[in-house]
């Protein structure tokens, strides 16, 4: 009879454990959606446009800024013997929208070469809200003599930059590691080496 009881409340426990991983699961969708509403940010499609190649999109994002445009254009500084440039010239996003465009880059040289890229942006004011989720010039890389590669660059501007505003360039140096460090396109300021393997999402 004791042994009875003892089945019939481990089966109640067990079923109350059933009913709550499947109450778990359904809500699972309705829990993501209210942090990425809560956050700005949605995870997985972020993923998708960290991807080489990927196209600039919308976040499901509720603090983009849609009755403003922010023109980013985008420049590149070939100090040395390589191919350095931006997939696209421009693009049009709002504060607050997340996107990306990606940067192509070949070492032309018959060596083995370390390079790094040192970013600029202009007006100046703007460089504290342009957040950067994902970049390049966050490492050093290694390239072999002819090799080709294709690095995305995930930006979010913050809503908060002034509306005085419009139009933001992002220009990158890239320089090869143990040569001349050269100055950041428009700074009068000494050149500063970047922080490697330290993602600024700042704008740095």
């Amino acid at each position: 009879m004791r042994r009875r009881y003892q089945n019939l409340t481990m089966a109640r426990k067990l079923l109350v454990v059933a009913v709550a991983m499947l109450a778990f699961g359904y809500a699972l969708g309705p829990l993501y959606n209210a942090i990425c509403n809560i956050t700005g940010i949605n995870v997985l499609a972020l993923g998708d446009r960290n991807i080489p190649g990927a196209t600039s999109s919308v976040a499901a994002n509720s603090q983009v800024d849609t009755s403003r445009t922010i023109t980013v254009e985008f420049d590149a500084n070939a100090r040395g013997p390589w191919t350095f440039k931006p997939e696209r010239r421009s693009v049009q996003v709002h504060p607050g929208e997340l996107a990306t465009v990606v940067y192509e880059f070949q070492n032309a040289q018959d060596r083995r070469m370390a390079a790094q890229a040192i970013p600029s942006y202009a007006p100046r004011q703007a460089g504290p809200h342009f957040n950067k989720l994902e970049c390049f010039c966050f490492n050093q890389y290694t390239l072999e003599p002819g090799e080709k590669k294709s690095w995305p660059v995930a930006f979010v501007i913050d809503p908060k930059i002034s509306r005085d505003v419009t139009t933001i360039t992002l220009s990158y140096t890239f320089f090869e590691v143990g040569g001349p460090v050269p100055p950041a396109p428009g700074s009068t300021a000494a050149a500063e080496l970047p922080e490697p393997l330290a993602p600024n999402k700042a704008g740095s």
